[in-house]
């Protein structure tokens, strides 16, 4: 009994079809980048910073102070958390 060449190829097509990995996260990859760029989903601004939707008149005044050398400082915020009072525990550099 004879195959036909298109039977075979058929076949051959299904097996190896049937031996490719499955990806069960097929297009999650933008979603999680998304995710990674989103630093606080609803921010809250401070009065006089530049906020979305601004004229672009407070990143003019910034793009100023960095030309003429007068920028403001820069705020340090420490996201650490201190030892509890009686641990016994150094809560670091003083």
């Amino acid at each position: 009994m004879a195959i036909s060449s298109r039977a075979c190829i058929a076949a051959l097509g299904l097996c190896a079809a049937a031996c490719a990995p499955v990806d069960h996260g097929l297009g999650e990859a933008v979603k999680y980048d998304m995710a990674l760029q989103t630093i606080d989903p609803d921010p809250i601004y401070p009065p006089g910073s530049a906020e979305p939707g601004t004229s672009g008149t407070a990143g003019a005044e910034a793009a100023k102070r960095y030309r003429t050398g007068t920028v403001k400082p820069i705020e340090v915020v420490n996201t650490a958390k201190t030892a509890a009072a009686g641990s016994g525990s150094d809560s670091g550099p003083k």
